[in-house]
């Protein structure tokens, strides 16, 4: 009997144990149908992208551990996916999506192209749309947080059942793509409904599924499935009519709780879905407090009160109450009441969608700050709202901030570009690198492309060759919208007409706007110079700077040029690390003499322009610190000839007492006024700036030594210095006295000209000789030494220790007052203090 018994007991058990692995809404196993369809699996490769994101090797198996908690109905028709269960996992968990947030976006989207469909065939056949509820374009999201289910409903086209088991059981199918083509090819819209791969990105959070759908030419139908490779279709006995379109139930896992929050349910759809263009509305609750009149504790003080009299009494005592409560005011309380309604989320209008000449600047103003969360009230410099077609179709608008933020060239090599991408008003991504190149990272704005191919993944769009296509016209907008900031700037214009009163105030809000621009981001625009150069010529024209005519406003490139001489056929510039030291330069005296402008390049990053930015304008750029420089008319250089051949002897001699200098050779020139001598580098070769910076760099490489040009020392020979030297060789060039003289000028140059000096010692002692000869001190002259004796002395007094470290009072008055002062007894010490 016992043994009999122990066997029940234990089938009991196992018949509990499978009772309980049933969810409720489980009736009996699933059985497959007798019109099962068996559709073409998934190609092996599909939705395999490179370096994916990896997942630990255990995902699977806790993933169909976590969904075998629910099985589908018994009495649906059951269908397999045409992609095995291990293969579905993969391409969901570790290739298609980096980011679990994106499935509310997925499916709001797919909302909207569903309602997109509806309305664009009420547009022939307005019937379509019936009647009441049905005729409101909207999404409705609500959240049940006891059964852990998301609820997101349409009033779109919705679908039959063969739509059902057509483009939900297909991976990675996209409707949107199918639904375009069909358009564009026969106008056909019988192509409808179609979620595409975005909708499988819901098993990232979801163990269990449901889609009810309802389409005007067909029954109400469920589409449910748990990802195990199977699904189900039945029609929908159990659910209210939807009267068309579709609504999605997510049973969340375990695992994605934090998804059972309105507030995060807020924040993904503020940051996704808020420009889309049908209302989006959440069932959302909120506390509000109520003045309640505090009449229940009275009442109840009343019932106990009542108990036990007679009818008479109690009546008696309630008129009393009454009249004495007629004139007395009752006292209220204030509690917290919770209200449920629909709140409306997308409340913010896509201004990009308009026409720009409907948008106010006020709107304008508004969007960039709900766009770059600035908190600041500052307006944006200037905006370009645009649209572009062909190949590919986008509109877009691009800000230039008020200001650059403070780290933007510390962290110009990492930082990402902050311009947000939208396919069909649903956001994509704001950290999009191939849409604006990294100089011109700093723009705000957005770009919402209706045509954007949308492949596999939407999060994969970076690869895409359309990108290219949109970043060329992104990039041409942007500098045209740089390139009128600084025409409409009355201040860097070259327009002097005096502005009429229509426009006057116009002009003067938009004065000083590009120089502010060019304090902020003018570097930028100079790595683009560097980086872009396609453009090069473009970002030539923004290019501002400080010369030797312009005071102190900015230049450009165009304002020079319409400033040179006849004669010039050049650009002139020069290369140091301020202006002051600049305009005191040597290389400046000739071309300042005789009336050429000369550009100032302070910042380090101007080395690096001038050898990507060659000419402009058919102009070739000059260094004038660098050889090359040709000034003067025919009659003047066939002058400078024969002085260069009166002073040929003096250079070959200078040349050679410079030997151990390194430098290449001494010439004559006439780019020099009232200077002595002045060191200029070979064309091709660093520039004494540029020698400066690259010494600086923490991370400098001594292979590049070679780029250091051989020195050129080129004398004046107008100058009083220079002649007496070229008498004084002529007659010993043997002297030391005079090749001391003739270094210590080449050294001088080369300080002057901007060089340092390799040898400081050297040159000092130099230096120091020649001051030496001036007060007529014998070169022999020797430092005067302290004697002896004085030293002795000296060490002896301030000896005041012995070996121990105790004070040696009898050789030093000084410390022995101190000792006796410090060890006087407490009592003694005014007075003896006195004393001393």
């Amino acid at each position: 009997m016992s043994r009999y018994g122990g066997a029940a007991v234990v089938c009991v058990l196992l018949a509990l144990a499978c009772l309980q692995g049933q969810g409720p809404q489980v009736r009996v196993t699933a059985q497959e149908a007798e019109g099962k369809v068996d559709l073409p699996k998934v190609e092996e490769g599909l939705g395999a992208i490179p370096a994916a994101l990896a997942t630990d090797a255990q995902v699977v198996q806790r993933e169909s551990e976590s969904i075998s908690a629910k099985t589908l109905r018994s009495h649906a028709e059951k269908f397999e996916f045409q992609a095995e269960v291990s293969r579905l996992m993969d391409i969901i968990i570790n290739s298609l999506y980096s980011n679990r947030d994106i499935f509310l976006r997925e499916l709001i989207s797919n909302a909207s192209d569903a309602l997109d469909k509806i309305r664009f065939l009420s547009l022939t056949d307005k019937a379509v749309l019936g009647e009441g509820d049905d005729a409101k374009l909207e999404i409705k999201i609500k959240l049940d947080k006891d059964k852990k289910i998301l609820t997101i409903r349409d009033r779109g086209i919705g679908m039959t059942k063969e739509d059902l088991i057509k483009n939900l059981g297909t991976i990675a199918k996209s409707g949107t793509a199918a639904f375009l083509d069909k358009m564009q090819t026969s106008g056909d819209l019988n192509l409808i409904g179609q979620f595409g791969v975005g909708f499988y990105s819901v098993y990232l959070v979801a163990d269990y599924v449901e889609v009810i759908s309802k389409h005007s030419d067909d029954k109400q139908y469920i589409w449910e499935s748990k990802a195990d490779g199977a699904f189900a279709v039945t029609e929908d006995t159990e659910n209210e009519p939807l009267g068309r379109g579709t609504e999605v139930r997510i049973h969340f896992k375990d695992e994605a709780s934090e998804y059972l929050e309105e507030d995060k349910l807020k924040e993904l759809v503020k940051k996704y879905s808020q420009f889309i263009n049908f209302p989006i509305y959440l069932w959302a609750s909120k506390e509000v407090d109520v003045e309640v009149a505090d009449e229940e504790v009275e009442e109840v003080s009343d019932e106990e009160g009542t108990e036990g009299k007679t009818g008479e009494e109690s009546s008696d005592e309630e008129e009393t109450e009454s009249t004495l409560h007629s004139g007395i005011e009752r006292k209220t309380e204030t509690i917290k009441e919770t209200n449920w309604s629909w709140e409306l989320l997308n409340d913010v209008k896509a201004v990009w969608l308009r026409s720009p000449k409907d948008v106010t600047d006020e709107e304008y103003a508004k969007f960039y700050h709900s766009l770059s969360k600035d908190l600041s009230e500052n307006k944006p410099l200037a905006w370009s709202h645009f649209s572009a077609e062909g190949d590919v179709e986008f509109k877009a608008v691009l800000f230039i901030p008020p200001s650059a933020p403070h780290d933007f060239y510390e962290n110009y090599h990492t930082s990402k570009a902050t311009l947000k991408l939208y396919v069909r008003r649903v956001f994509i991504s704001e950290e999009f690198n191939k849409l604006l190149p990294k100089y011109l990272s700093f723009l705000k704005g957005i770009v919402d492309s209706d045509t954007l191919p949308l492949n596999v993944s939407r999060e994969m769009l970076q690869q895409h060759s359309s990108l290219q296509t949109i970043k060329k016209k992104l990039v041409r907008k942007a500098l045209d919208l740089i390139r009128r900031l600084a025409e409409e700037d009355p201040e860097d214009s070259s327009d002097e007409n005096t502005p009429n009163e229509e426009n006057a105030d116009d002009k003067n809000e938009k004065k000083g706007k590009y120089a502010k621009f060019w304090n902020d981001f003018g570097k930028a625009i100079k790595l683009g110079i560097v980086e872009d150069a396609t453009n090069r010529a473009r970002l030539a024209k923004l290019l501002r700077f400080q010369s030797s005519k312009s005071g102190d406003k900015l230049s450009s490139l165009d304002q020079y040029i319409s400033r040179m001489k006849p004669d010039q056929k050049d650009i002139y510039y020069i290369t140091g690390q301020n202006r002051e030291q600049l305009e005191n330069s040597p290389f400046l005296e000739k071309l300042k003499k005789k009336g050429y402008e000369v550009i100032y390049f302070t910042d380090p990053v101007d080395e690096y322009v001038t050898q990507y930015l060659t000419e402009y304008e058919d102009k070739k750029f000059l260094n004038i610190s660098k050889e090359g420089l040709k000034i003067g008319s025919k009659e003047e250089k066939q002058k400078w000839k024969e002085i260069k051949e009166s002073f040929k002897d003096l250079t070959n001699w200078w040349k050679d007492v410079l030997t151990s200098e390194k430098v290449e050779k001494v010439k004559v020139s006439n780019r020099l006024a009232g200077t002595p001598g002045v060191v200029v580098t070979s064309k091709y070769g660093w520039s004494a700036n540029m020698e400066r910076i690259m010494q600086a760099q923490t991370l400098s490489d001594p292979k590049q030594n070679y780029m250091r040009s051989k020195r050129v020392l080129e004398i004046n020979p107008k100058h009083p210095i220079i002649k007496d030297l070229r008498e004084k060789v002529a007659s010993n060039p043997e002297d030391e006295n005079t090749k001391l003289t003739a270094k210590l000028i080449y050294q001088t140059s080369l300080l002057e000209s901007g060089f340092t000096i390799d040898d400081s010692k050297e040159f000092a002692s130099r230096v120091y000789s020649v001051i030496k000869s001036n007060l007529n001190i014998s070169p022999d002259a020797a430092v005067e030494e302290e004697d002896d004796d004085v030293e002795e002395e000296t060490s002896v007094k301030t000896d005041t220790s012995d070996e121990k470290g105790e004070p040696k009072g009898e050789e030093d008055d000084g410390p022995t007052i101190r000792n006796v002062v410090n060890e006087v007894e407490p009592e003694e010490d005014d007075d003896l203090r006195d004393e001393l």
